[in-house]
């Protein structure tokens, strides 16, 4: 699944916002984004960014055929879908508004106790 980036927003924070670690593959020289799914490595989503696309797959387990990289990614379906539209939302939340917040004053640790 393919999602489009805006020019304005960085792939990589919203990678980061929704909960994806960095991942560097040093024997292919592949840089990509993992969110697993339980306690084990697999099953993950697994991201490319790419020319301001981000492109996501869920990979099931580990390639199982020797020598190869290949593995058995879905790369459309319900769950992917629905990543997809979580990833979407949390890109959505980083588009600068004209307004922007502003900060909070500082207050010290008493103060903030006490009010």
């Amino acid at each position: 699944m393919k999602i489009p980036v805006a020019v304005n927003i960085n792939p990589d924070l919203v990678m980061r916002r929704s909960g994806y670690g960095f991942l560097r593959d040093r024997q292919h020289g592949t840089e990509s984004y993992v969110r697993r799914l339980g306690s084990g490595f697999y099953p993950r989503f697994h991201v490319y960014v790419q020319n301001n696309s981000i492109n996501l797959h869920l990979d099931q387990k580990q390639a199982s055929y020797g020598g190869t990289s290949a593995h058995s990614g879905e790369y459309d379906g319900e769950v992917v879908e629905r990543e997809g539209e979580r990833i979407k939302v949390v890109m959505s939340g980083l588009v600068t508004s004209e307004n922007p917040p502003k900060a909070e004053e500082k207050k010290g640790f008493w103060q903030s106790i006490l009010g």
